[in-house]
């Protein structure tokens, strides 16, 4: 290694050229100044090397070393993860902080990503056999990381061969050998982590359809805009429009296995808050803590804008890691504006012609790498197993234009969207998801999941809903005009049953604690009672009922107050409220 050493050549921020490295790799990890910090090489331009540094580079001046590592950036896959929080180069900040006694990162530091001490329990997998065809993916052991996660102990997956040794059941730290594989003349020896280059997607055997939901605990994408297990979704917003609450829900109750929680660029107290709240939670389906099933990379605004990058690559890879396992994952990049501003600043450093706005002409495809690695597919090895990563990444436009380079890129590569609304987060309504610009394209995928353990009535309802707020957006022009009192009955019903769907079914409060998760039998119970009720109004207004008195019903005002129930509180109340429902509309209409 020490052969392979250059000099600066020219400092430019978190941009520095080299000179004089023998033999330069693309993507290849280098270690920049008399302090070794962290880079990795962007571009060569004859005998120009540009290194992309992920640490501050006050002080460097040039002529210092510059030695190259030999490796691509990598991260270490292995028990330890769940529960750690890692900057941008997978740095573990707790262990730093007790270190330096400080609560910065300071430049130069360097610790590895998993414990070396640490001893982890491991159990051999009692299916395999010394002399057994071995392949990638294919499970040898277990470790039980935390109580909720089972962490399987996989092959590599550039490992093939015959498996000449294993390990007894026993204690272990991460570097020792578990397994020994032989192929041929050589022999591979397995241990308790792996390192993959966070730039390269792992392998997998088969890539499906996503069929089956993923579940969020959020009712207006749950059942307006489903979003499927291993789906892609960018949700755009401006300042003040609840990105940040938003995303910090979908990590806390998504029905995921594992949660990885990507702070790219947002600000610091943004990242404590979740942090703060995700060491109080609970996790609803397992009454565990939800820490035992999370990941949290921590790359705050305050830290050198180039490690945005690869807090996104680092999160995508662990994510890749846990999903080969057979587990669900849900990463959630907060934000990726910032990851694309990091670009635009190395860009224009590099003296590259710009795309619009500013932006590097590759952004588009620095976006698909990231969005496509994403997806539900069959796992290698044995036995079979399935797993699936699911994205979430924000978006920031500038003043929430949505037609900014980074939003128009985003939207090539998902197929869910979640646009969240100024006007509706000023009226206080939170997700501020606005429905009619918002989409998802999985519908069609999830409804057979959905039409099947509700016999069609999610399709019906869900439709009829949709129905009813797009009519809404329609009369929204002629009620400014003339007033709500000009309009016939059937639209006056049109917009009082809109009101409630707004009011009663898609606001939702993170802050109620019966209504901040909602869980999936409580939004199909709450749709029956709406859509029972407009049934039942639409044909009282047909006999001549006016809306005036609907709107005084007590069935009306109930229906607005069943959000702040729990479910098993709804399990009781949904066939009282529908004999009620029955009997006002019956003394209404004969009367």
């Amino acid at each position: 290694m020490s052969s392979r050493v250059g000099r600066i050549y020219r400092i430019a921020g978190p941009l520095v050229v080299a000179v004089d490295i023998p033999n330069p790799m693309m993507y290849e990890v280098v270690y920049v100044g008399n302090e070794g910090l962290i880079g990795e090489v962007i571009a060569i331009r004859g005998e120009k090397v540009y290194i992309q540094v992920y640490e501050e580079t006050t002080g460097l001046t040039v002529g210092e070393r510059v030695e190259a590592s030999g490796r691509p950036l990598s991260a270490e896959l292995g028990p330890g993860l769940i529960g750690s929080i890692y900057d941008g180069l997978q740095r573990p900040e707790k262990d730093i902080a007790k270190l330096l006694n400080n609560i910065f990162i300071e430049r130069g530091v360097k610790l590895p990503a998993l414990d070396r001490s640490r001893k982890w329990y491991f159990r051999r997998n009692r299916e395999i056999r010394i002399g057994d065809a071995i392949s990638p993916g294919h499970i040898i052991g277990y470790v039980s990381e935390s109580p909720i996660v089972e962490h399987r102990i996989m092959v590599p997956p550039d490992v093939r061969g015959v498996l000449k040794w294993i390990a007894d059941d026993g204690d272990y730290a991460i570097e020792d050998t578990v397994a020994t594989v032989s192929s041929g003349s050589r022999e591979y020896q397995v241990k308790l982590y792996q390192v993959w280059p966070i730039r390269i997607p792992r392998p997998y055997g088969e890539k499906l359809n996503p069929t089956e939901p993923l579940i969020t605990g959020i009712r207006v994408i749950d059942h307006i805009f489903p979003i499927a297990k291993g789906g892609k979704a960018a949700v755009p917003g401006g300042f003040g429009t609840g990105k940040t609450v938003l995303l910090q829900e979908l990590t806390k109750w998504s029905h995921a296995d594992i949660a990885i929680y990507v702070g790219c660029g947002e600000r610091g107290n943004e990242m404590s808050d979740a942090l703060t709240s995700f060491l109080k939670l609970v996790d609803v389906r397992r009454g565990r803590p939800m820490m035992e099933r999370s990941v949290f990379i921590a790359n705050t605004s305050n830290m050198p804008v180039a490690a945005r990058e690869t807090s996104v690559f680092l999160g995508m890879t662990i994510a890749e890691y846990f999903r080969d396992m057979g587990y669900d994952v849900v990463i959630v990049a907060d934000s990726t504006s910032r990851w694309a501003e990091a670009m635009r600043e190395v860009s224009g450093r590099m003296e590259e012609m710009p795309g619009e706005e500013g932006f590097p002409a590759y952004l588009s495809s620095r976006l698909a790498e990231f969005y496509e690695r994403a997806g539900r597919v069959k796992v290698l090895g044995e036995p079979e197993r399935f797993g699936s990563v699911t994205v979430f990444g924000a978006v920031s436009p500038p003043g929430g234009d949505f037609s900014e380079p980074v939003v128009r890129g985003t939207v090539r590569y998902i197929q869910s969207f979640y646009a969240l609304d100024y006007s509706l987060a000023t009226r206080r309504h939170f997700p501020s998801i606005n429905w009619l610009t918002s989409y998802s394209l999985y519908v069609d995928f999830v409804r057979g999941y959905w039409d099947k353990i509700t016999g069609g009535e999610w399709s019906r309802s869900r439709a009829t809903m949709l129905r009813i707020l797009q009519r809404e957006a329609e009369l929204s022009d002629i009620v400014r005009l003339v007033g709500p009192e000009a309009l016939p009955e059937e639209d006056k019903l049109v917009l009082e049953i809109a009101r409630i769907i707004r009011e009663g079914f898609l606001q939702q409060s993170a802050l109620d604690p019966a209504d901040a998760y909602s869980p999936p039998e409580k939004g199909l119970l709450m749709m029956r009672a709406i859509t029972e009720f407009y049934k039942r109004a639409s044909e009282a207004v047909a006999r001549g009922v006016p809306v005036a008195k609907i709107r005084e019903l007590e069935s009306r005002h109930a229906l607005l107050r069943l959000k702040f129930s729990t479910l098993d509180e709804l399990k009781e109340k949904i066939p009282r409220y529908l004999e009620n429902l029955d009997r006002e509309f019956s003394k209404l209409v004969g009367q």
